[in-house]
């Protein structure tokens, strides 16, 4: 399975210059943790940085410092770890694991935003396939069951 399968195409974006109080009101009014910071110049937009709740919670109210100065640029990580919409679940879960990153937003070929990947987005996948798993006993039983008929 690729990333581009199961991303969550619904992205939530801002750019540098959108300030962090109207950055937290996207993530509530849309439910989400992190937004991506793209540059809207090109189109798809293409993602310069993420801004996650944690990153205002530890980096701004935590030192107490005043929201309504601080913009999506000052506080963004610029280290952006992506994955293209064709790599391989197994393989984009090694490379977040191995950076420390929750989220990774997809790319296509260009670099254009497709997508986000998440760690939640993971759990929900790979929970379905270990209850997919789990009732492969149940299912041995009933073929048994069938062929002594």
């Amino acid at each position: 399975m690729t990333v581009g399968e199961f991303c969550n195409r619904e992205v939530v974006i801002a750019t540098r210059d959108d300030v962090i109080v109207e950055i937290a009101k996207l993530m509530r009014q849309h439910h989400v943790g992190d937004v991506v910071i793209v540059d809207q110049a090109k189109l798809p937009p293409v993602p310069v940085g993420i801004v996650t709740d944690r990153d205002i919670v530890v980096e701004l109210v935590a030192e107490e410092v005043a929201l309504e100065s601080v913009k999506a640029g000052d506080i963004m990580s610029y280290e952006l770890v992506t994955a293209r919409e064709e790599d391989g679940i197994w393989e984009t879960l090694q490379r977040m694991r191995a950076q420390g990153v929750r989220r990774v937003p997809v790319v296509n070929r260009d670099g254009g935003l497709e997508g986000i990947l998440t760690v939640d987005d993971l759990l929900e996948l790979f929970s379905e396939e270990l209850l997919a798993l789990a009732k492969v006993p149940a299912g041995e039983v009933f073929h048994e069951k069938k062929l002594r008929e």
